[in-house]
């Protein structure tokens, strides 16, 4: 378990910071960057678990779904930032990683949720009511981390550039599920917009 009794070290006034291994490395690091990024999509899905337990649930399964799903994911990314916190082939042994079932799980949602809607007739714009577009900024922000992952490709295993992907499609299909009466607003292409 980890403990946590001094968050204000100092470590990092320099303009460096530790890897779980101990390791010092420049912030500028690809390696931070991934882990930052992991970081901040926790974030932005923590604000959309509280825009989810902020509305009127009434007889609404699907928030109460959306925030299962979300509290999962929330604790699996912590799980792939901390392992993206190790350099290459230093995750200790103590540790936990994902595997391929936590991507093919996401793979499943997506399924059930799209059973409920309806093909796409253009791209949908990232706006709606409050927790559709902060799922939209989560999943940009999953896409940058999968970007960052990608470009150390050689250092990061499969399964976490894979789940990062998923779960960007995931805050995707999840937006679209959790649009409410208001309905999606599609791109019109601009020679057709008047």
């Amino acid at each position: 378990m980890v403990r946590i009794t001094k968050v204000h070290t100092g470590g990092g006034d320099g303009g460096e910071t530790s890897l779980v291994d101990g390791s010092r490395v420049g912030k500028e690091h690809p390696r931070v960057a991934i882990y930052g990024t992991i970081d901040e999509a926790n974030s932005a899905i923590g604000i959309v678990r509280s825009e989810i337990n902020h509305r009127p649930k009434g007889n609404d399964r699907r928030l109460a779904e959306a925030d299962r799903m979300l509290g999962i994911i929330q604790q699996e990314l912590f799980d792939v930032g901390a392992e993206c916190a190790c350099p290459p082939g230093g995750v200790p042994e103590q540790m936990s990683i994902i595997g391929a079932d936590a991507g093919n799980r996401l793979v499943e949602e997506m399924d059930y949720m799209l059973e409920d809607l309806d093909p796409l007739s253009s791209f949908v714009l990232p706006t709606g009511n409050p927790v559709v577009a902060n799922l939209h900024m989560a999943r940009t922000i999953v896409r940058r981390a999968e970007r960052e992952a990608c470009a150390l490709r050689e250092e990061v295993r499969t399964e976490v550039i894979s789940y990062l992907n998923r779960l960007s499609d995931h805050c995707f299909v999840l937006s679209r599920w959790l649009t409410g009466e208001e309905g999606e607003a599609l791109w019109t292409p601009l020679g057709k917009r008047v």
